[in-house]
Order: structure tokens, then sequence, then C-alpha cells
């Protein structure tokens, strides 16, 4: 089954096709980091205009790219939440006319379960059940994944994402966004000890805080600027990728002990981090635990990962109809 999978939910317009969940046929990205970056973050009406601009070409080149054409796919599947609401709604819009044109069914896909799906691509073995820890900028949740389509929410965060917390981190001491990646590459240069930050606290044994972590790495930048001291970026930076990677899989351990699971997936863009890779690999092989990472690849916002769970999403017998509508929010346990 060839499934055409569209993402359009924040500044990447991207279009694959995936056949049976595992086997990637083509896979497009065009990227608008460069324009945002002048803006120091994604401007969400600009996002929308240059998906509007972009997103017919990149579905034609993916199509053509796997040898086919738009009647030769099986159905099409698309990001329809969350997201930015304006940059949602032009995959959605996109794909229920594309789905009516060719008479093909149309899959409403969840953009966080995507994300989880993009290892079934790399790691044609996984198979549910597992648990999956998934960090991206908008998201940190610990989800216990029972079936392709069947999710429980163990854990989440109660304030900022870690991906948000990460970006502001690298701004205060200086970095362009996207700063998260930039938080991680300069922090192979410098001392994880150099700057002893917070362990937050939350109510829930599996919740995650990152806003007073994130506080506390703006403080100590603004008190340094203050007192004409000098920080250290790449200590600063090493010093915060080590808490949070610490605080993710610490969690995210505790979590896969108490119910039982010996199977974890990463997932989502800050599963990309080199701290947090590690922190899982290392701790991981010490329990004698299965880890599944995607590749950096998929890490970031593609469509290869909505196709793949469109795929499984058709296999439960999800549609949508013409009717479907985008939405900013929705829990990765509801159905559309």
């Amino acid at each position: 089954m060839k499934i055409l999978g569209i993402e359009s939910s924040c500044d990447e317009t991207a279009a694959a096709v995936v056949e049976d969940g595992r086997t990637v046929l083509s896979s497009v990205v065009h990227t608008q980091v460069a324009e945002h970056e002048l803006y120091g973050g994604v401007v969400p009406e600009l996002a929308s205009r240059r998906h509007v601009e972009s997103i017919c070409g990149v579905v034609k080149k993916a199509l053509r790219d796997a040898s086919l054409k738009a009647e030769d796919v099986d159905a099409v599947a698309v990001t329809a939440a969350p997201g930015l609401i304006g940059a949602v709604l032009v995959g959605v819009n996109f794909a229920k006319g594309l789905a009516l044109s060719c008479g093909k069914p149309l899959i409403p896909v969840h953009h966080i379960r995507g994300h989880v799906a993009a290892n079934y691509v790399a790691h044609p073995d996984l198979k549910p059940p597992f648990l999956a820890l998934i960090v991206s900028g908008g998201h940190s949740h610990i989800v216990a994944v029972r079936d392709y389509c069947d999710y429980e929410i163990l854990g989440r965060t109660t304030d900022d994402a870690a991906g948000e917390a990460f970006d502001k981190a690298a701004r205060s001491v200086g970095l362009s966004y996207p700063g998260g990646v930039k938080l991680d590459k300069i922090s192979h240069e410098g001392n994880p000890e150099a700057y002893p930050l917070p362990t937050p606290h939350t109510e829930g044994e599996f919740n995650f805080s990152f806003s007073g972590l994130k506080t506390a790495v703006i403080n100590l930048a603004h008190n340094a600027e203050q007192k004409g001291e000098r920080l250290v970026p790449e200590d600063l930076a090493a010093s915060f990728c080590k808490k949070v990677s610490g605080i993710l899989w610490e969690k995210t351990e505790k979590a896969a002990s108490r119910y039982g699971f010996d199977k974890i997936v990463l997932a989502g863009g800050v599963s990309a981090n080199s701290w947090l890779r590690a922190e899982a690999e290392e701790r991981s092989a010490a329990r004698g635990w299965s880890l599944y990472l995607p590749p950096l690849s998929l890490t970031g916002d593609n469509a290869v990962m909505i196709a793949a769970q469109g795929y499984y999403e058709a296999q439960a017998g999800h549609r949508g109809d013409m009717t479907l509508n985008g939405f900013p929010y929705m829990e990765i346990t509801e159905q559309f």
C-alpha cells in the first residue's frame, strides 16, 4: 500500500511516498529556516504563506521521485494536528483537494504519532508495545504505545517543552535561531560541571518542567552581563544539555521500570540531541533494554513519518472526509 504523506505543521513543507509503512519511495522537504532566522523564530503568518507557495511543487517532486502519478497512490495522509493552525490548514486543504480529485482515501494523521512512526521506517523490526519518549519544540511526553494507533500518556511537560527551553537557553548565550542544534554543537567544547543548574520539581512522577530551568539559564546570563563577568557559552551549553538530557531520561527510565517496558523509542526533534542520545544508549545498555533511535534525517519535521503513520491509521480504518479540519492542539490519544 503506497501512501502519499503531506506535512506542513510548522516551517517545513514536506511530501513523501512510503510503502506499507516501512519502505521510503521518496521524500522531499522544503525548509524555511533561513528566512525565519532573520526574526529569531518562526513567524506563523509568514510560514503559512510559504507553504502555499511551495506545497504544489513539493508534492509533485515527491511523486516524480517515486515514479508515480497521484492516481497511483492508495491514499493521501496529512498532518491535521497539532501545529500552527494556518500552516496546518494549508496541508489539510491541499490534501483534501488532491484526494477528492483522484478519488483516494484521505487519512488525517496526528503530528506526534508521526514522530513515533519515523522509527518504523528506520527499524523494520520495531513493533508495539513499547515506551516512547517524544521530545520536540512544542511537546515533551512519555507515552505507552500499546499498538500502532493506541497510546497512553504517562507523563508530559507541565509548562515549557524541552525544545523550547533549548532554543531560549541558546538565545541567552547569543546563539541565533534555531538555537537547540547550535547549543548542542558548542556544548562539546565546554565543561558540563561548570554551571550547577536546578532540577525542577513537578507534580506527577513522570511529568516534566523546564520553565524554571530555562529561567535559571537566562538569569545566569543576565547576572554575568550586569556584573561585567565573562560567561562561557560552551560551558553553559554543556551544563544545560547534560541537565536536560538527564531529566528526560531519568523520568523515562522510571516509567519503563514501573510499567514493565524493556523496549524504548526516542522521537521528535530533540531526539537529535547528542547528549540525550548518548544518555539513552548508555543507560539502556546498562539495563539490557532495546533502544530505538530515529536517524537524524527523520528527527525533524518530515512527511515520511506522516506517510508511515498514515499506513497504520488506514489499516485501523481511520478516514477523513471533505469536512476534515485542522487543529492547533490535540492529544496523541485522540482520534479525528
